[in-house]
């Protein structure tokens, strides 16, 4: 199995904050980057290759206005660059569209699922939660998570799936685990509540046995888990803020990922969706090691 890291569409550029370790580790220093969309395509032996998150989709850049709402491209400044689409870069990676069957969702909102129209024939796992969320009129938040799923992401009729529950099952303390139906490998969807009504986390384990969790929006930067006090973004957390639906739970949500940073960074890698700087640090080359008796 192997995973990349993929931006599926760059943002407005931000200016780090404070003095944190995620940018010197990817060697950004204290440039300013552009936002991400941060996705995985997991290429598996038996699945197939299987998407984590969707970023912006082709039709979003040619009308995304339309697609993504003119308030919102106004303030994130998508660079509409068709090569980071993810139906692009699947291409450039050796597959066909059809061949991605699976795609994983953190959640449903817009800058996570542009990308679903031009995989119409997968189908789209995500939290039993966010799956109520907006599909039951009666589930609180129905009318909040239904206008973020954006018409123009969901016209085509994506194939939801609501993952499977065991409410007793616990990931490193996480309860409510879930996991989507149809996968051979280790994946599960991780409650990470707050952002949306149903938000969750994607865990999967590398060939190595460390797991990767993508925390989706959980949190926004990096220094909301390195710094203390927590350090917010003044660029993207309005836009946290926007979108969540329960403060309180968004901030416990953090306070917890920070114990898991704190206390199990040898076990885990943990990222979000739009931290350049943490994407830079995942994606960076491995400096090659000096061989030992080189040259004899």
């Amino acid at each position: 199995m192997r995973i990349h890291h993929l931006n599926c569409g760059s943002l407005r550029t931000i200016a780090p904050l404070g003095r944190t370790s995620a940018a010197p580790a990817a060697g950004a220093g204290g440039r300013e980057l552009a936002a991400v969309c941060h996705c995985l395509l997991i290429e598996t032996d038996t699945d197939g290759p299987v998407l984590v998150d969707t970023g912006l989709g082709t039709a979003d850049l040619r009308e995304p206005d339309r697609a993504l709402g003119a308030d919102w491209v106004a303030y994130a400044q998508p660079a509409l660059d068709p090569a980071q689409s993810a139906l692009r870069q699947v291409v450039r990676l050796g597959y066909a569209p059809q061949d991605v069957r699976h795609i994983v969702l953190t959640h449903l909102h817009r800058d996570h699922t542009g990308g679903l129209a031009d995989f119409p024939h997968a189908r789209v796992h995500v939290h039993p939660d966010e799956y109520r969320a907006v599909t039951d009129p009666a589930a609180t938040h129905h009318r909040h998570s239904l206008d973020g799923f954006m018409p123009a992401h969901r016209a085509h009729g994506p194939l939801l799936t609501p993952a499977g529950a065991d409410r007793r099952e616990t990931w490193f303390g996480f309860p409510g685990v879930a996991r989507p139906q149809g996968l051979s490998f280790e994946l599960l969807l991780v409650p990470l509540p707050g952002h949306s009504a149903g938000h969750a986390g994607v865990a999967v384990r590398d060939d190595d046995g460390r797991w990767l969790l993508h925390a989706g929006d959980a949190y926004m930067y990096h220094g909301e888990l390195e710094d203390t006090p927590p350090l917010d973004h003044p660029v993207l957390d309005p836009v946290q803020r926007g979108a969540q639906t329960d403060a309180t739970a968004r901030t416990a949500t953090r306070d917890r990922l920070r114990d898991l940073v704190r206390d199990h960074a040898d076990e885990v890698t943990v990222f979000s969706a739009h931290d350049p700087w943490e994407y830079a640090r995942l994606t960076a080359p491995i400096a090659p090691t000096a061989l030992s008796g080189w040259g004899r």
